[in-house]
């Protein structure tokens, strides 16, 4: 295997000696390796309680096996994991900002219209003011 022969090369001098031996010290090497690495994941379990987290991490996995989009995973890069959660949010602020002014500009574009038919109406008004007090006099 390669893990084998990375070992070998380390221990060439003693390879060259004795193959045989350094592949048992190789072989119990491994196995203690795994037993050992195999013993602490074991604690770690038993300290975090870890079982209960994956219980309800399988239980979560299970619930979202019916939805159609995939969960929000975080990317690792701050900045893309905030862009992809505010995006949306403004993009709907901003929409909901835009329909906002378009109504308060079409209320400001009446309001003109009738300031302008009020001025107009005092015009004639003031025309017919002037046209009675010329006839009067």
């Amino acid at each position: 295997s390669c893990s084998y022969q990375r070992f070998v090369s380390c221990y060439r001098c003693f390879y060259e000696l004795q193959p045989q031996l350094t592949r048992s010290i190789y072989d119990q090497f491994i196995s203690q390796l795994q037993a050992s690495i195999k013993e602490e994941i074991q604690e770690v379990k038993n300290e975090g309680n870890l079982e209960g987290l994956f219980s309800s991490l399988d239980k979560i996995v299970e619930e979202a096996k019916d939805r159609e989009e995939p969960a929000w995973r975080p990317s690792g890069i701050p900045e893309e994991d905030i862009r992809s959660t505010l995006l949306p949010y403004l993009l709907k602020h901003r929409s909901y900002l835009r329909r906002v002014l378009r109504e308060k500009e079409e209320g400001n574009r009446k309001l003109a219209e009738s300031v302008l038919a009020g001025r107009d109406s005092i015009a004639e008004l003031q025309q017919l003011i002037q046209a009675r007090k010329q006839a009067w006099q």
